[in-house]
């Protein structure tokens, strides 16, 4: 018999291992309020461009901001924000550099992935992660947005499982293979216990697509922006400008994504 309660009473070592890290993370996020993931099913629908803005648009309602660049092997953030600083990483903790007052940090602050691409395990990966959340220096911020590798592998995975996340955005366009692709993200997300604060269309001709709309419907959530197909918006991103800065409504789709935010 007490065999057998101690059996009941053990744990999983590989789940020991995600509550121990889960808390470690917990305690050196303690600053953070609160940390939005922004997710897609695969690259290439805007995920980056969604990040960017949204930091933007909190930061011009007065909250401080974090962005994270958490799409280790194929990071963009310092393309589309203009920045071609590098992070000290001889000691620690990491320092984030600041662009129009939005701290950032990303493995192409790291490394110069362009010329020496980031040919990483999975393993590898992982532990980066837990560099930028716990050796990174993020003070106190309001939010911290997370630009998530795309898709389902250990990237994502461990980062809803340790990382503590409010919840998510989840990203796509108006093909039909963008919405089956999301949807099956998304259902991943929800049954880690992952709340989707809603869905962003991108590259959208005229109304929001049915597809959108069906990935919210699966999704037990809704729509919350939708933005134009407007070839300005990569433009500016290719520049290191953020559109939001640029074109009012733009900013004006990002002020009311960012309104459907927990406060």
């Amino acid at each position: 018999m007490e065999a057998e309660n101690s059996r009941e009473g053990q744990v999983h070592p590989s789940f020991a291992g995600v509550m121990r890290h889960r808390e470690v993370i917990r305690q050196k996020l303690s600053g953070i309020r609160h940390k939005v993931g922004i997710y897609s099913a695969k690259g290439g629908v805007g995920k980056t461009t969604v990040a960017v803005n949204l930091a933007y648009a909190l930061k011009a309602e007065g909250f401080r901001v974090g962005l994270l660049d958490a799409d280790v092997d194929c990071p963009n953030l310092s393309l589309f924000l203009g920045i071609s600083d590098k992070m000290d990483a001889s000691r620690l903790p990491l320092r984030p550099i600041e662009k129009d007052g939005i701290k950032v940090a990303s493995t192409a602050m790291l490394v110069d992935e362009t010329k020496n691409p980031i040919i990483w395990r999975g393993p590898l990966i992982v532990k980066m992660l837990y560099d930028f959340f716990c050796s990174t220096e993020w003070g106190e911020l309001d939010y911290l947005v997370i630009d998530l590798p795309p898709g389902t592998s250990d990237a994502p995975l461990t980062i809803m499982q340790v990382s503590g996340l409010d919840g998510f955005v989840i990203v796509t366009t108006p093909q039909k293979i963008a919405s089956i692709n999301s949807i099956r993200s998304g259902i991943m997300a929800k049954r880690l216990g992952m709340h989707i604060f809603g869905v962003v269309e991108n590259m959208s001709v005229g109304e929001t697509s049915q597809n959108a709309k069906d990935v919210a419907g699966e999704l037990g959530t809704e729509v919350i922006g939708s933005l134009p197909f407007d070839r300005k918006l990569p433009e500016l991103s290719d520049s290191g400008i953020a559109p939001c800065k640029e074109l009012s409504d733009v900013a004006g789709i990002f002020r009311s994504i960012a309104g459907k935010l927990p406060r």
